[in-house]
């Protein structure tokens, strides 16, 4: 079935919602039979969308969760209640809808893609499940996007960058502008702090259909923080009140204001507000057990090796800002592997102050930026005496494993290594690292 859906093409793009509508239609239109949650944003998403469905089922809800792109297996895409979906049952549903895209694809110009497919089986998992809520990311933009059919109760604007900008437009205003289609009639959209070219379109959008928003800095944001064992301690101004002395196990001042965001999601979606603020032990209770595999995740020590899937400078500066101030690293050695359609030097910048060396690699996605060209930039930002070469990651991961222990007397404690560049990058170390 995976070899089914990859033959879909797994990056090909056609963004059309009417082979999904299609689609869902003759399933019997499956995502209308629960209230949903519905986030985008350029950074964030995945992270925020997690501490939601955490929340959530703190609350005794039971959750759908559908989030991309996944670190080893599509079933991640599709949790019910935190896990991936199982087997048996991904194989039952995929029975099921098989056939109807298949009359769908007879039907149309253009088959439906691999995004189109993956969400259409999560809907229907959802519904079979039964869920209580489901909590659905975007996979590119929002207004053209395959998961605008929910017309979600509660939206979600994570921080908006320039990313992905040859389908979205080259201004943060044309990419606000795409994002903010997933508001729709009378929804409560909660809003990151965004740059003002971003905001005004996001506000426009609210007020041409009459929905009502909330946004960091103003309804709720982060009062403090302090770094933690394991992630951080936070006290979060909430839409109806003060939650204090609440542990998020995730990094980084980026993963804080995800926290605040999804709080103030799930409180819109409870209905807490003004007047009512939720149960802080139980607020408390699931961000406590919320994790985001692949974002500053520790996965061995001495020396130490942290997967961040940052793959924009927007992410990367995120990602260094959060080493700086929750890791004391003595030498750390970074591998990176990038996309070609991203932004690679300004991401090798915004590394380089905070990495002795750096070996690049190449990841296993057909649109990897060639190892060649990669060392070239790295080349001019570290110097050629800083850059290592390895064209495969486990020899990438061995390299800098080495580089990270070399002339490093005694113990190798604050001796580290990053892997990043790409959520496929990440994906590759976690593979070959979690064994």
């Amino acid at each position: 079935m995976e070899a089914e859906l990859a033959g879909r093409g797994f990056t090909r793009m056609a963004f059309d919602l009417d082979r999904i509508s299609s689609l869902l239609d003759l399933l019997g239109s499956p995502q209308r039979a629960y209230p949903s949650i519905h986030l985008t944003g350029t950074n964030g998403k995945t992270s925020t969308a997690r501490m939601i469905d955490s929340l959530l089922r703190a609350f005794g809800l039971h959750t759908g969760r559908y989030t991309s792109p996944h670190l080893e297996t599509v079933r991640e895409r599709i949790s019910l209640d935190g896990e991936p979906v199982d087997e048996a049952r991904f194989t039952a549903v995929y029975q099921e809808v098989k056939p109807l895209a298949e009359l769908v694809d007879a039907r149309s110009s253009e088959p439906l893609t691999y995004f189109d497919l993956t969400t259409a089986l999560a809907f229907a998992t959802f519904a079979d499940a039964p869920v209580d809520v489901a909590v659905v990311e975007v996979g590119l933009g929002g207004a053209e996007d395959a998961t605008n059919v929910i017309q979600a109760g509660v939206c979600v604007l994570t921080p908006i960058g320039l990313d992905h900008t040859e389908w979205l437009g080259d201004t943060l205003q044309d990419i606000a502008v795409a994002k903010s289609g997933i508001i729709h009639q009378g929804a409560t959209v909660i809003a990151a702090a965004q740059e003002e070219e971003a905001a005004r379109p996001i506000l426009q959008r609210c007020a041409e259909v009459g929905a009502t928003i909330a946004r960091e800095g103003s309804e709720f944001g982060v009062l403090r923080r302090s770094v933690a064992v394991g992630g951080q301690v936070l006290t979060l101004q909430g839409l109806g009140g003060v939650y204090e002395e609440v542990f998020v196990p995730l990094h980084g001042a980026h993963q804080a204001q995800n926290a605040a965001v999804a709080l103030a999601a799930v409180e819109a979606f409870l209905g807490a507000g003004a007047r009512r603020q939720l149960d802080v032990e139980t607020v408390r209770e699931g961000f406590a057990t919320a994790s985001s595999p692949g974002r500053l995740e520790r996965v061995r020590t001495a020396p130490t090796i942290l997967l961040d899937g940052a793959h924009n400078p927007q992410g990367m500066a995120a990602t260094v800002t959060a080493v700086q101030e929750e890791f004391a690293f003595s030498k750390l050695v970074a591998v990176v592997g990038t996309l070609a359609d991203k932004d690679a030097a300004s991401m090798l910048e915004l590394l380089e102050p905070v990495v002795d060396q750096v070996v690049v690699t190449r990841n296993s996605s057909p649109r990897a930026l060639p190892v060649k060209e990669l060392a070239a930039l790295a080349a001019e930002v570290f110097g050629p005496d800083r850059v290592e070469v390895a064209e495969e990651m486990p020899d990438a991961i061995e390299a800098a494993v080495a580089l990270a222990e070399e002339d490093v007397p005694g113990e190798l404690a604050g001796v580290g290594v990053l892997v990043t560049g790409s959520v496929v990058t990440v994906a590759d170390a976690r593979r070959l690292l979690k064994r």
